[in-house]
């Protein structure tokens, strides 16, 4: 940056942001050339579905975030666009996503195994009766 002549048709204040914003674009340009490489359905083939949904879900995202940044670059309130909308309606989806992949991941609670586990840590006291009856049993004979 410190090589770059800066111009003068911006005020001085934003080259920082817009070198920021350019080489931003350059990292955006570069992944999208290599997401382009392989055919969608080269890559969805690998993935199972929950990863196809991920694979979806972003490059819908993306792309209407890229709608939404070249909006403001027009002078139009993405914020009164329907793009808004759009983007709402993604992270929807992109929470019951999170929410399935969530759930794949937890611990699955074995009931069973829980209730026995659960019985046998209770003490339970042995009864008087059945400790009398035992005790006249051994004494008869």
């Amino acid at each position: 940056m410190a090589g770059e002549e800066i111009n003068e048709e911006y005020p001085v204040e934003i080259h920082e942001y817009l070198s920021t914003f350019e080489n931003s674009i350059g990292a955006v340009d570069e992944m999208l050339k290599t997401m382009m490489s392989v055919s969608r359905n080269e890559l969805l083939q690998k993935l199972d579905p929950l990863e196809q949904a991920k694979v979806d879900l972003v490059s819908a995202y993306t792309l209407n975030s890229m709608f939404w940044v070249y909006l403001a670059t027009q002078g139009v309130n993405p914020k009164e666009h329907p793009v808004k909308q759009e983007l709402e309606r993604i992270r929807v989806y992109m929470n019951r996503v999170k929410e399935i992949s969530d759930k794949k991941k937890s611990a699955k609670l074995d009931r069973g195994a829980a209730s026995r586990f659960v019985k046998n840590a209770l003490w339970e006291p042995k009864s008087k009766k059945v400790s009398k009856v035992a005790n006249k049993g051994k004494s008869k004979n």
